[in-house]
């Protein structure tokens, strides 16, 4: 039996907090959280290498110091509603959970849904919602949300999501440029999002979230 807290701990010290992490409620809500249970069975060895997890069919969990360095830009707070979009088998959602008021979790997978469903409740995570549907839908119904963050690549993002966040929210997007990617945080004032950049990562493009291209005759 591998001794995954003392990995755990090993993730936050050398992955997280040397990337200037250093909100306490993060660095305790991922020490907290297993991340082995939240990626497939085959894959716990592997759950907290310094790189994204392929979780099947284009989608990973993204790494360590990525996800938490979005969060502490997101600086989300514990009366905050959190829209968590490609939530995968819910490791983010349960994450997220521990330092937000509640977490409305999307995925469209079936499978998944049913497996983060047993998961986040065997974890105590009492206080998301999953939500099945297309990842660039959102969650409508639940919003207008104070953050969002997006477990993925972007190329662009679906206005759809931008309206279903509050005016005065924040959205964590990792736009993809080819194979290298820049996370930028998104104000929304007024209606408008406003972009600034945050760090440099990369995940593979997630479905819905790829860029439009129009033909000229």
């Amino acid at each position: 039996m591998s001794d995954y807290a003392t990995r755990r701990r090993m993730m936050v010290d050398t992955q997280v907090r040397p990337s200037d992490v250093t909100k306490f409620p993060i660095i305790d809500a991922m020490l907290d959280v297993p991340r082995e249970a939240f990626v497939p069975r085959d894959r716990a060895e592997a759950a907290y290498i310094s790189e994204n997890i392929d979780i099947g069919g284009g989608r990973v969990v993204l790494e360590p110091r990525t996800f938490s360095k979005m969060l502490d830009a997101l600086d989300v707070g514990n009366d905050d509603l959190v829209l968590d979009i490609g939530a995968g088998l819910g490791y983010s959602s349960a994450v997220i959970a521990h330092i937000a008021e509640a977490v409305v979790a999307v995925e469209d997978d079936a499978s998944r849904v049913k497996e983060a469903l047993g998961l986040l409740s065997d974890h105590h995570a009492d206080n998301v919602i999953l939500h099945e549907g297309p990842l660039a839908a959102g969650a409508p119904e639940h919003g207008p949300y104070d953050a969002i963050i997006v477990e993925g690549g972007v190329e662009q993002v679906p206005q759809a999501l931008i309206d279903q966040l509050k005016d005065g929210g924040r959205i964590a997007c990792l736009f993809m440029e080819g194979a290298l990617g820049v996370v930028q945080i998104g104000h929304r004032i007024d209606g408008a999002v406003s972009w600034r950049f945050a760090f440099n990562a990369s995940a593979p493009v997630l479905a819905g979230f790829e860029k439009e291209f129009a033909f000229a005759l």
